[in-house]
Order: structure tokens, then sequence, then C-alpha cells
């Protein structure tokens, strides 16, 4: 049967199908904790409303056959102070989980979320992840509705169980009826609410002697670290993995503020990447491209912001030829800016004699401008074009294939959670790269894979570079737990279909504990590799 088609499963030990259940006035399915249908009631607390289905996938080894699992848990948490009292219900998490049916006790489970703050887990699960694909627009190849599924023969579902969870106000995840969403939206109790479902779901789907792993994406690489080290720090769990895909683990080297030079050296290398995208270098490798942008940044660029007004008009003049070269953009632009370039301002000005912006998220994507003299660009075309058909089919796929419905909105990327709340850095930079450093140095088995998109102008590969070499660990646990690779793309990499298929390998060797292969220059892929 294809993957598309669910099946009842077996009835339960009442004789209920665990397929089946009532609707409530949301449109949703209610389900006691036997998975029984239930009636929920306003009056009533919340009650889990999960459907559960079985799938089947057709691989060139053979069927991988697996239950999935859709719908809201609640969460309950013990009152505050000396009294004793049971768990009061706070939240109400939608997930979506994946568990192959031929068990193995040492078989690996997943965790995965998306970021924002505000976006919904949709780009992990149908984009790499899961058992089904969004057949995607790729740079220069937008596609047209009506938008599509296929099977993913190279699910990480392969090797490890998946659950697919959304943050607080994003998919289907609310807060319970009585409780506002405000108080999950920050990074501490963001945090909070992620371990503690982590927890939940262990307990309940008794997998607590299972390999845990964990992944996120953007912002979700923030909350997988600082969540890791919440398992850890609260719960005494020590995960196996952590999987940082185009990560930001400090903030203060992205973020333009004043007195803050950090970005603009960070950004630099990515700028060269995205102009040699767009034929700025033309007839010169991409690595070469990086490596000279690297080094630059490194090396002459600190120095010359550095220096500031103590720069003689000529000693300015050649850096902005300098950078100008670099990056493709006019010189003169680049000294009126100070030689400081922000990120949407590039992203406006690169292509601007075309009458073209560029993509944040994926610097190879392009759109038209509106105002030809725009200071930045006014929209992303990457997003853009990315998320009309990962909007359609996740509308679509919950419905008919996994069989959950709601009548509110599945929240794609929401902008209800913020103000997002960082409460606990008052006069300093956000950053959970200490987390990371403390789960490391407390949990010796602890490995980490880090995707890094050449074209990311939104998470430049760059800064995680830094972060990651100045992370307070023994040099050897930098040299053998910590795995990064390169991809010829932007933040979500697997939009492009060569870097889908060598991230989905890298992956499924991380999970399974296996080293990568070496590679040699006859062999290596031009749009994946692992140094530089």
């Amino acid at each position: 049967m294809n993957a598309a088609q669910p099946t009842p499963s077996t009835p339960d030990e009442n004789g209920t199908p665990t397929t089946q259940g009532a609707h409530d006035a949301d449109g949703g399915t209610t389900y006691t904790s036997n998975g029984t249908a239930g009636q929920a009631s306003k009056d009533e607390s919340p009650e889990d409303r999960l459907v559960t289905t079985m799938h089947s996938l057709e691989l060139p080894e053979g069927p991988l056959t697996y239950t999935a699992t859709t719908g809201t848990v609640v969460l309950k948490e013990e009152p505050e102070g000396t009294e004793y009292g049971r768990g009061k219900a706070y939240a109400e998490l939608f997930s979506v989980s994946y568990v192959a049916t031929e068990q193995d006790p040492g078989r690996p489970v997943l965790f995965a979320f998306n970021g924002g703050p505000g976006a919904s887990t949709v780009w992990l699960h149908l984009g790499l992840f899961g058992p089904r694909r969004v057949d995607t627009a790729d740079a220069g190849a937008p596609k047209a509705p009506p938008y599509r599924l296929l099977d993913n023969h190279e699910t990480l579902l392969r090797h490890a169980d998946l659950v697919m969870v959304d943050a607080m106000t994003t998919g289907y995840s609310r807060p319970a009826p009585g409780s506002k969403p405000d108080r999950h939206h920050g990074l501490a109790e963001d945090r909070d609410l992620i371990a503690s479902f982590i927890v939940d779901w262990l307990t309940r789907n008794d997998r607590w002697t299972s390999p845990i792993h964990l992944a996120g994406e953007s912002y979700g690489t923030t909350r997988a670290s600082a969540v890791a080290a919440r398992l850890m720090d609260r719960y005494y769990v020590a995960v196996d993995g952590i999987s940082l895909i185009s990560p930001v683990l400090d903030f203060g080297t992205i973020r333009f503020d004043p007195a803050n030079d950090r970005p603009y050296l960070h950004y630099l290398p990515t700028y060269a990447a995205i102009a040699h995208a767009h034929g700025k270098h033309e007839g010169r490798l991409l690595q070469d491209v990086v490596d000279e942008a690297e080094a630059f940044a490194e090396q002459e660029y600190p120095a010359l912001l550095a220096a500031g007004l103590r720069l003689s008009p000529e000693q300015k003049q050649e850096a902005a030829a300098r950078i100008g070269a670099l990056i493709g953009v006019d010189p003169d632009w680049v000294a009126r800016a100070d030689l400081r370039i922000e990120h949407m301002a590039f992203l406006a000005e690169l292509l601007r004699d075309q009458g073209l912006i560029t993509g944040r998220i994926d610097g190879r994507f392009t759109a038209p401008m509106g105002a030809g003299n725009a200071p930045t660009m006014e929209t992303d075309p990457s997003i853009d074009q990315l998320a009309p058909p990962y909007t359609a089919t996740i509308n679509q796929y919950l419905r008919t294939e996994l069989g959950y419905s709601s009548d509110i909105v599945y929240e794609i990327m929401s902008g209800r959670v913020h103000p997002w709340s960082y409460k606990d850095f008052e006069g300093r930079s956000v950053e959970v790269a200490s987390d990371l450093a403390r789960l490391l140095r407390k949990s010796p088995h602890t490995r980490v894979y880090v995707a890094h998109g050449y074209h990311d102008a939104a998470t430049p590969f760059h800064a995680s570079e830094h972060v990651l070499a100045h992370l307070p660990i023994p040099q050897e646990d930098f040299a053998e737990r910590i795995r990064v690779e390169y991809y010829e793309a932007g933040h979500m990499m697997y939009c492009h279909e060569p870097s889908r298929l060598a991230q989905s390998q890298h992956l499924a060797e991380f999970v399974g504990g296996i080293a990568p292969a070496p590679t040699t220059d006859d062999d290596a892929p031009a749009e994946a590799t692992s140094e530089h």
C-alpha cells in the first residue's frame, strides 16, 4: 500500500479501532488515554486528541511499515508551593509521531522542531525527515499548483522513529483552556515546555531506554541546545545526538546592533557565496571564493572596522574596493556604508541593476523588486516561493492521509508568538553556546551534527563556525564529537535536490553512529562537503 493510504489499526482491548473517534466542536477528534473516543466538554479538563493510522512505504530494500499518531496531547504541571496536588493542564501540544512496526530496543527516537520563533515544524517534517515530502520549488524553478506530496525514500524513519512537534502557537499547539499562550513565548519558557513534552512522550510510549536525538532548524537549533541541556540538568536525560540545521547559537554574531561589528564579519563570506551564485565570480569555484572571503573576514576585515575614523580616505576606498569585489557590489556603495554591509541592504543591492532582490532564507532565489531605490528588500522571495507548497500539502496531508482535522488554523509561521521573551539575557547577548558546551562536558557520549548552507543569509555559516570553535570544551571533543557539513544551498538546504540527498545520507550516518565515509577529490560532491 502507498504511504498516502492510512488503514485502521487493530482494535484495542475494548474492541475500539484507534482511528475512529468523536469530533468535537472544533472539528478535531477527541480520545481518552486508552485511545477510545470521548466527548470534550468546555467544563472539563482537556483531553488528548489523537488519531493513529497505519502505513507502508515501499523502499528498494522492501516495505517499511509504520504507525503515525497525530494530534494534541495535554501537558500538566504540579501546583506551585509546598502543598501536594495533582497536575493541572497548561498546554496542548500538537505532534506527529512515526514509529516503525518492526521494533528494535536499540532503535533511536528523534524529536524535531523548526524555529522562528513562530515557525511550525512543517519544514523539517515534509522537507527532510518524514516518510512523505513536498515536491517543492528550487531556485529558478518555482512549482505551480496543484502541489503534491511524494514518497520520501530517504526518510530518516528508516533509521529512527520520528516525533515532529510544534512549539506553542505554531501548528495546532495551543494553551490549555484558561491558560495564556504568552507564558510559553520566551526562550526559557519554550525550552521547559518542549523538554516536558519529550519526557511525557518517552513515558507514554515506554521509550526511556531508546537513544534520544534532538533536531532543530534555525531558532530550532537555539531551542535544541537549550532543551538538551534542560533534559540533562533537570531530568538527568542524556541525549545521544543533537542535529543543528542552519544554527544560531549566539545572537550577538548575527544581529546588526549599534557598536557590534561581529555580524559584518560573519556575514561577508555568505555575501560572497551568494554573489557567486549570481555570476559575480565568473570562472571561479565556489570553494575558492568562500575561502578567500573567510580569510579576509578573519584577518584584514576586523582591523579595518576597528580602525574606524583612523582610516585615511585612500585606505577606506581601497578596503571598499576589496569588499566590493568579494561580494559583487559597487565599491562606492560599500564606502558610503562605512564598510559595514547590513544583510537586508545587501540583498536589495546585489542585483539592483537587474531590477531584482535576492532571498534571505536562500540567496539563490530572486524576485522583481518594487521600488527601484528601496534601501532594503521588501520581502523574501525564497520564503514566498517555498511556503505555498508546504502550506497546501500539510493541511491536505493531516486531514486526508493522517485522518486529523481541526477548525483552527494550522499556523505555518505566526507572528502571534511575539513579543518573544529573552528576560534571562538582559544586558548581554542571547546565547545557548554555554548550554551546549555544558551538556558536552556533562554528557561524554552526546554528539553534534551541524548543517550549513553556503547561501543562507538568515544564519550565516561563518558565525556558527566561530561559535563552535570557541566552545569551552576540550579540543579533542571539538574534533571528534562535532560533525560539520556544508551544502550548496540556503537555510532550508533540502529544497536543493543534490543537497537533500547528501544531507539525508549524512543524517542517517549520524543517527546510526556511523563515521562519515572518507571522500577523495574524485568522488566528493560539489554540493556538499565536510570541510573547506
